[in-house]
């Protein structure tokens, strides 16, 4: 069921159903994020290096298969569920028991069916048995099973987690600093392919950060992603990852319009390491096609670039570029001597554009627009002149020594050697 094509009848007969105002339904409730609270907490987890958090997670169990909360609808189970958090600026769910089948689906829309998230079918069946979905801007939605009545059988379905989020995506707050550059601006017009390349990210349904699609030396669209290890991505909550494609703004320092209804949702973990700060995964599909994801090319060689772009999500914010004109240098995270233990790649300054905390898992491009790095972290703002350093990608490659944690053998699986690939 997709709510864009409902007609007036169709809602007429869905209220008429389930009751004025959804009264006849069960709602679980949550109090007002306590802003000032949730502050003081944010302020001391993002000096310690952890990814941004825009959301306050509650575990719940809630299981209709296993409660007879279905009822019969013209030879279909249907259950519905209203979820309400005062002052929520969204709402996400997980499901960590959840297979669908041929013909069953999952649909979610805020509460005065005024938006929705497409259906969930078995089309989304993984490996994990789990579904983590985007945000929807809602204080105040509905879930709803729907199970043709000779199906129910091969369903499995808990909500789990219900994720209040109190920062994030509005497109009534600003957040990121006055000097990020849109990248739908002439500034991004030689940056196009890579710029679709790039994803503002969620992980547990309540922290933020930014990664990439990342080519491979078969160039056969395998859908492998990166961002930084700091994002707290790991084998344990890979099929959390939602990655939303095209988040930016329509137009040259416009309105926030940005929209979320292009992504992915689930991943499998690959390799990371802290040592470069980096992760790969493999999402579990190709994103739709409609989307006109590229792949990011990459340089392994390990030399300086000329100068430097980075795509990026400062603060959760619309996708932004920035520039440096300077050639970039290798040394120390954190440190500015050279070449240090050769483990990053440091931005001395940038001269058009900056990061922030959201930023990071970010790719950053040489002058052949060729990753060299994801960010890790620095002290770059509009208000300040000061350095970022990205994980490089040259000592990624080899990372460690294993499989688990290194690049080589997932991004060049043929051992071609090729010291770069282009984006594709």
């Amino acid at each position: 069921m997709n709510l864009s094509q409902f007609s007036k009848i169709a809602l007429t007969t869905i209220l008429a159903t389930i009751g004025t105002a959804f009264g006849a339904m069960n709602t679980t409730s949550f109090p007002a994020t306590d802003i000032l609270k949730a502050h003081r907490e944010d302020v001391a987890n993002e000096k310690l290096g952890n990814a941004p958090r825009f959301a306050i997670v509650h575990n719940v169990s809630i299981a209709p298969l296993t409660t007879n909360e279905m009822t019969l609808e013209n030879n279909n189970w249907v259950w519905r569920h209203q979820v309400k958090a005062t002052n929520a600026v969204s709402l996400n769910f997980a499901f960590e028991s959840f297979k669908m089948s041929q013909n069953s689906r999952v649909n979610i829309y805020s509460s005065d069916l005024s938006q929705n998230i497409r259906s969930f079918t078995a089309s989304d069946n993984n490996i994990q048995n789990e579904l983590w979905t985007p945000v929807l801007l809602t204080e105040a939605a509905i879930v709803e099973l729907v199970i043709p009545r000779n199906e129910i059988q091969d369903v499995r379905f808990e909500l789990t987690r219900i994720n209040q989020g109190y920062r994030n995506f509005s497109e009534t707050t600003e957040k990121s600093g006055s000097c990020n550059v849109d990248v739908v601006c002439t500034d991004g017009d030689d940056w196009a392919d890579e710029i679709n390349s790039v994803a503002v990210i969620s992980t547990g349904g309540s922290r933020f950060c930014t990664g990439f699609m990342v080519n491979n030396t078969l160039n056969d669209k395998t859908p492998f992603f990166m961002t930084a290890k700091h994002c707290r991505i790991s084998s344990s909550n890979a099929s959390s990852l939602v990655t939303y494609w095209n988040y930016q703004k329509s137009s040259c320092e416009g309105r926030r319009n940005g929209k979320l209804n292009q992504f992915t949702t689930g991943s499998t973990f690959l390799a990371g390491s802290t040592k470069s700060d980096f992760t790969l995964v493999k999402l579990n599909g190709q994103p739709d096609d409609s989307y006109n994801v590229r792949y990011a090319g990459w340089d392994r060689s390990g030399e300086d670039a000329s100068n430097a772009v980075a795509i990026h999500h400062p603060a959760t914010d619309e996708k932004s570029i920035s520039f440096e004109n300077d050639a970039t240098t290798i040394t120390t995270y954190l440190r500015e001597a050279i070449p240090g233990d050769g483990t990053h790649v440091r931005i001395t300054d940038w001269d058009k554009g900056t990061t922030e905390p959201g930023s990071s898992g970010s790719p950053l491009f040489d002058q052949n627009h060729r990753v060299i790095g994801q960010l890790h972290g620095g002290y770059a703002s509009c208000s300040s002149q000061t350095s970022d350093w990205y994980g490089r990608f040259f000592t990624s490659w080899n990372g460690e020594g294993t499989d688990s944690t290194s690049l080589k053998n997932h991004l060049d699986s043929a051992d071609t050697g090729d010291m770069f690939v282009d984006t594709l």
